[in-house]
Parts: structure tokens; C-alpha cells; sequence
């Protein structure tokens, strides 16, 4: 059987990779697509969080504390506990036929800070179902990942408002 689920991969220092995604899960709800999108490294209230209310197609979870984990700063056991919920939750969204599309937000820089490994998603890549999309995103995908991916968009940042003016996130628009 012809494999009709790809792997796309959202990338890259530059703003919109969640953004991006959110955008093809409303897309694809829309289209009476089933989506899961699970969201690590996460614990914070933003906008999205609504999805599930309005797009009853849609299924969203967090998994992350509210603090954010800063560069530099070592994971606690709680941050890792807490990947790797989502990673079998993710896992099992993608295997158990729920879903015709599975996103997990956040995973390549989950990678990045040590909560999870490349094999742990390289895994997950192999044992997808040939019939389920399945889209990571973050900073930082590993050349692994990117080799394995069927699409593969890196976000760049050339401009930024918040190095100019040094605004907060902005409820709608960056949260």
C-alpha cells in the first residue's frame, strides 16, 4: 500500500512554526479530518487552547509546566516525566486509528533540552501508520529527523518585533 500519511517537520528560529500547524489542523478539521495535537513543553494558557471547542474534530493536550525550561538550564525530572506522557500519548494517538492526523508541537526542541531523544522520534516516525499525517515541530530538528521527514519547512528570522521593541506576547497572535 502506497503510503498516503507524510511526515512534516516545522522548523527553524523564526516565528510561526506553531502557528503553522495550528493553521493545517484547522485546515484539516474543516475537511472532517480527526486531529490530535499534543503539545510539549507546554503547561501555559494560550489562545489555542479553545480549538477543541469550536473544532469538535480536534483533540488537545499539554505537556509542560507553566515555567518555561531557559537555554542553559538543566530539565527537572517533572519536565522529562512529562515528555515522555506525551510521547505515549502521542504514540498512541498516531496507532490506535482515532486520528487521521497526529501533531506534536514543541517535540524537536523537546530533543534540543534533553527531555527526549532523536531515537525516541525517529521511533515514532517509523511506526506511523502509512494512512496518518503526522507533523513535528520546534527549534532545532535534528539532521536525523529532517533525513526521515517527507516536508521539511524552516522558519527564519529576519525581522523581529520583540528585538525592536521588546513587546510581550500578544494574546491571539504569539499566544
Amino acid at each position: 500500500m502506497e503510503r498516503q500519511g507524510r511526515l512534516q517537520v516545522y522548523t527553524g528560529n523564526g516565528k510561526g512554526k506553531t502557528t503553522a500547524m495550528l493553521g493545517l489542523a484547522v485546515r484539516a478539521a474543516c475537511s472532517g479530518m480527526r486531529v490530535y495535537i499534543g503539545q510539549f513543553m507546554k503547561g501555559q494558557d494560550y489562545s489555542e487552547l479553545c480549538l477543541p471547542e469550536r473544532f469538535p474534530e480536534i483533540t488537545m493536550e499539554q505537556f509542560g509546566t507553566p515555567d518555561f525550561i531557559l537555554p542553559g538550564n538543566k530539565p527537572t525530572a517533572e519536565d522529562i516525566q512529562l515528555a515522555e506522557a506525551g510521547l505515549v500519548a502521542v504514540t498512541s494517538a498516531m496507532l490506535n486509528g482515532d486520528y487521521d492526523m497526529v501533531m506534536a508541537d514543541e517535540i524537536c526542541v523537546s530533543v534540543h533540552m534533553g527531555l527526549l531523544s532523536e531515537e525516541q522520534l525517529l521511533e515514532l516516525a517509523a511506526v506511523r501508520p502509512a494512512n496518518t499525517e503526522v507533523v513535528f515541530t520546534g527549534r532545532y530538528a535534528t539532521d536525523g529527523i529532517i533525513q526521515v521527514a517527507d516536508l521539511v519547512t524552516e522558519m527564519m528570522a529576519i525581522k523581529h518585533y520583540y528585538d525592536t521593541e521588546k513587546l510581550s506576547a500578544r494574546a491571539g497572535i504569539e499566544n
